[in-house]
Order: structure tokens, then sequence, then C-alpha cells
């Protein structure tokens, strides 16, 4: 992972979807944010920062879109810094983790993920590029009742949840940046 120049976390970016599940990539950006002691600022495309790690330069990325749509923002400001899509570690919800759990992956699919299938039609569409990538994927778990998947990820996890899903991105910040 030493040649990431840029951190993207997904999510919504409206406030009514702010505490859901789906934004589980923005919650990891907002706390990656805090750990170094960085503002985000507010841009069009979404808000950015940057955080120096053993003297490199990596942006932090939260687009200001609808996370199926967010592929384009992020082509659009990693096209403007120069930074290619194997440089870009993203971050984001997973429904085949419980949460509580994070795992690194490094590959291609989408996996049946809205926002990283836009991730690769935009790069692969816009740039023919190689579109392996880094990713986070944190754990949000599956519905167990007949509520739907998109109707799971847009829902505000219970308390209980909510304190695994922060603690694993709390850890895994400690971990992985010091």
């Amino acid at each position: 992972m030493k040649n990431i120049k840029m951190i993207v976390g997904l999510g919504n970016s409206t406030k009514k979807f702010e505490k859901t599940r789906h934004n589980a990539g923005h919650w990891y950006i907002n706390k990656l944010a805090q750990f170094f002691n960085i503002s985000l600022k507010k841009k069009k495309e979404g808000e950015i920062g940057t955080i120096i790690i053993n003297k490199l330069k990596i942006k932090l990325f939260k687009p200001n879109s609808f996370m199926n749509l967010s592929g384009k923002l992020i082509f659009y400001i990693a096209s403007f810094y120069k930074i290619k899509l194997n440089n870009i570690l993203v971050v984001h919800d997973d429904l085949d983790l419980i949460p509580g759990i994070i795992k690194l992956k490094k590959g291609y699919g989408h996996n049946g993920h809205n926002g990283i299938k836009s991730i690769i039609n935009n790069f692969n569409q816009e740039n023919n590029t190689e579109y392996w990538f880094f990713r986070i994927r944190i754990g949000i778990g599956r519905p167990t009742n007949s509520i739907t998947v998109s109707d799971f990820v847009l829902s505000i996890p219970s308390y209980e949840e909510r304190l695994l899903i922060n603690n694993s991105i709390k850890k895994n910040i400690k971990l992985t940046y010091t």
C-alpha cells in the first residue's frame, strides 16, 4: 500500500443518509482526518484534505454525490491530481462482513457494490486503464429479516452495531497509520 496517493470514502453526501450503513466510507475518512488532526475542505466535488505519511502526501476525498454515481467525481479528482486508479484506496461498506470486521482487499471486481461498479465503469470507460485497486471493506452485516438490501444499507445501524463499526475503524486507522 505504499503507492497509495488518495484515499476515498464512499457514501451518500446528503444529511439524510449521514448516519446510514452505506456511509461507512465517509465515517472512515472523517476518523482518518481526525486522527491526523486535519480539516477536510468543502469543494464542489466533495470534501478533500491532505495527510502526510512518511513524507508522502495522500489526498483524502469524500465525493459529493450519491454512492452509485461517485465514480465520476472520483475520476475527475484523480485526473486533476494525476492519480491512477491503482494508486487509490477506496473505503466502503460491505454486506459480506459483520459489523466490527474490516478487511483490506486488492482486486478489480465490484461484487455487486454499486459504488465500486461506478468507479470501475468511469475509470475503465474514460481511461481504459487497468482497474484493480485497493479497498478497505467495512463490515455492516446483512439484513436478517425481510428488509431489502437497499433499505438495509440506507438504514441506521443499531447502537451496538455502530459501536462495533466505529471501534473497528479506529483500530484499523491506529494499526495502519502509526
